[in-house]
């Protein structure tokens, strides 16, 4: 299949780029690359530098690959930053992937999948989380990508497109060759902002919330590692058969604390850590935790790597490999 990945230099985007390819599919990739890195990239995919919103561009790569389904990575993630900036979310996250799914439209393209947030649920009454719960979400970030949601559901109603929803919790881990991994700038997740802790004994860790309402007062988070992640967009993008419409929650049905996982790191890393605890973050929930019984059931998606401690060490080696990220490389 032709498969355009929008957002394919990113961290999740550059690893489902290099799956799809190993599953013998013919990728393109489009990323402005103002948080990717071109070394990221699988030198095997086809890389243009734009933006989504760039209309002719996105419907001269649709013609011009015979592009059949879309892959759709490209949005800004940070709840902090869009609670301060939440126009750069709207117009990005929301605004650009409108324009988007307007393109698909005009030329055709009938297959999309969404990647999407946990954000979308805001503070949950029920834990582990379904697809069915109630969508409130806390930040402009969640909002905005609830809004793409509602826009798909409307959009295949009367232009026949088939779609996947897939809401990520906390993803994490890196390629198991340690070839690609995790490189934000700044880094602000938080198995990453510890595992350069690690490496820089001089760095402080900083924890966002001691006081939430949780075991050790600090946030419990769902992580799933970052393969399993892109095996389900390719098990969704299976089963984009028309009249297909999907939402499904990725995540370990696992939670642990921030201070939890920061003791699991020192486990791996034998390393320790200088921890200064700061006011609780805007937008954030005290506990997400996924149900992940859905896409398991109705996709056959089944987790590789469902432990904590492979996740970390898999993150652990691409970060000890690449210590300043891809300009190691």
């Amino acid at each position: 299949m032709n498969i355009l990945v929008t957002g394919g230099a990113g961290y999740i985007g550059s690893h489902a780029v290099r799956h799809l390819i190993e599953l013998g599919h013919q990728v393109v990739v489009l990323d402005n690359l103002s948080n990717g890195h071109r070394e990221a990239i699988s030198p095997q995919a086809t890389f243009r530098e734009g933006s989504i919103a760039d209309t002719k561009m996105v419907k001269d790569l649709l013609h011009g690959f015979s592009i059949e389904a879309v892959m759709n990575f490209a949005a800004f993630i940070e709840v902090g930053e869009s609670v301060a900036d939440p126009y750069k979310y709207y117009e990005n996250n929301f605004g650009s992937t409108l324009s988007l799914l307007k393109v698909l439209v005009e030329c055709g393209v009938k297959k999309f999948v969404f990647s999407s947030t946990a954000a979308v649920y805001g503070i949950p009454s029920e834990v582990p989380i379904p697809e069915t719960h109630s969508k409130s979400p806390l930040s402009p970030y969640g909002r905005s990508k609830l809004m793409v949601e509602e826009v798909l559901a409307d959009f295949a109603k009367v232009h026949e497109l088939s779609y996947a929803v897939l809401r990520y919790f906390n993803v994490a881990g890196a390629h198991p060759d340690s070839s690609i991994g995790e490189d934000h700038r700044p880094e602000t997740h938080l198995i990453p902002r510890i595992l350069c802790s690690a490496l820089d004994t001089a760095m402080t860790l900083s924890v966002y919330g001691t006081d939430y309402p949780t075991p050790d007062g600090t946030c419990i988070r769902d992580y799933v590692h970052v393969q399993d992640l892109v095996r389900a967009h390719s098990l969704a993008l299976e089963h984009l058969k028309p009249g297909f419409t999907g939402a499904y929650n990725l995540g370990s049905q696992s939670g642990f604390s921030v201070l939890e996982v920061i003791e699991a790191c020192k486990k791996i890393t034998k390393k320790n850590f200088q921890i200064q605890n700061h006011p609780r973050r805007e937008g954030d929930s005290p506990v997400l935790i996924a149900s992940s019984e859905k896409i398991k059931r109705e996709l056959g998606w089944t987790p590789q790597y469902p432990a904590l401690d492979t996740i970390i060490e898999h993150a652990w080696n691409w970060h000890r490999s690449h210590p300043q990220g891809y300009s190691t490389m």
